[in-house]
């Protein structure tokens, strides 16, 4: 009985160590399923990460001879001369010289495009070729108001540029220049950029001090003094214009200029055919512009003031007279001397035209058979 009591009192401690054994199993295995993860993670070695190469861009292909500015350097700067103008001697008898470019543009007879004022005063004309040859050239003709000449050299198996259209420009198109912007140290340079304008106008200061008008295009690409006469080409290898003046100001960058071919192109002929430019001539002189303040202030109509007529002209001979304001020529308005210039630029001499003035307040209409303009 005594045993017996005994093993009963211990039976409850039995109990509790199985149920404690099995809850620390319970938990035990839970704590091994959520956390087995993080130690066999913390056991890896760590894996190395491979760098990713770049993807393979497409090559585009490109040949260097595919740049148009290329193919024009190669093809029209041979045609581009140097030109060096000798004055004579300064006072310890050093030789006075200034240089310039020209363009060949007719290799059989030797016939070759540059600005007036590159030879103006010369007594001797040098003409550097591609190769290095000089020749002594010979002043065919020149234009004061173009500022355009025609040189002749006696050579032989010259290269030629072609001329193109330069009404067909548009703006934004390819240019590039060629010439020898500060003398024969830096000949044929080639200079790209684009049209940056059309039908501009401009007015310079001749070496006499006489101021002329020119009509021009207007580039970016880079046109130095040396380059006056030299050539200005499109993207298919045709000269559309003679490098003729660079806005040179301190405020001004890429601004160069350039006379376009369709003025070129009948200047030329004319210079090669008479040696001079016929132009129409009206026939009056000290003439001035009626501005609309001087039109309030004299009452008098906007027009040109005609201060003076030529004995036995064109407009002595229609009736014109001293004091008369004309107002129209052609149907069209005149009131400034630009305007008036534009109609006589697309006359010949001999045409007869209608122009209308104003004198005592009475519009008279007069008709006016050009003459040709007196050579200066």
């Amino acid at each position: 009985m005594g045993h017996f009591s005994h093993y009963e009192n211990r039976r409850p401690g039995l109990l509790l160590i199985i149920i404690i054994s099995l809850l620390s199993a319970i938990f035990g295995g839970i704590f091994v399923l959520f956390m087995a993860p993080s130690f066999l993670a913390l056991e890896q070695p760590p894996q190395k990460i491979q760098p990713q190469e770049p993807p393979e861009l497409p090559i585009i292909p490109f040949k260097v001879e595919d740049s148009p500015v290329i193919a024009i350097a190669e093809n029209v700067g041979p045609a581009v001369v140097g030109i060096t103008n000798m004055r004579g001697h300064d006072f310890f008898n050093n030789p006075i010289m200034s240089s310039g470019s020209g363009v060949i543009f007719d290799k059989n007879n030797g016939y070759i495009v540059t600005n007036f004022h590159v030879v103006e005063g010369a007594t001797n004309i040098q003409v550097t070729l591609d190769d290095g040859q000089h020749y002594e050239a010979k002043l065919i003709g020149h234009d004061r108001d173009t500022d355009l000449a025609v040189l002749q050299i006696d050579a032989s198996n010259l290269p030629e540029a072609r001329f193109g259209d330069s009404l067909e420009l548009r703006v934004g198109e390819l240019a590039v220049a060629i010439g020898n912007p500060l003398g024969k140290d830096f000949a044929r340079s080639v200079t790209a950029g684009v049209i940056s304008a059309l039908d501009r106008e401009i007015t310079v200061r001749t070496t006499g001090g006489e101021e002329i008008t020119l009509q021009v295009i207007q580039t970016d690409a880079a046109i130095n003094p040396g380059n006056s006469g030299g050539a200005l080409v499109n993207s298919r290898g045709e000269v559309i214009g003679i490098n003729s003046v660079k806005i040179a100001r301190a405020d001004v960058e890429g601004m160069g200029f350039a006379i376009p071919t369709h003025v070129v192109r009948p200047i030329i002929e004319q210079l090669i055919e008479k040696g001079y430019v016929s132009r129409p001539f009206i026939g009056i002189f000290d003439f001035r512009e009626i501005t609309p303040q001087m039109s309030n202030w004299y009452n008098l109509p906007e027009g040109i003031y005609v201060g003076g007529v030529v004995s036995g002209g064109p407009a002595a001979a229609a009736g014109m007279r001293p004091g008369d304001v004309i107002v129209e020529m052609q149907g069209q308005i005149i009131r400034t001397f630009n305007d008036l210039q534009k109609i006589l630029r697309a006359h010949k001499v001999g045409d007869e035209t209608n122009i209308v003035v104003i004198r005592d307040n009475k519009r008279i209409e007069l008709k006016v058979t050009l003459g040709e303009m007196p050579r200066r």
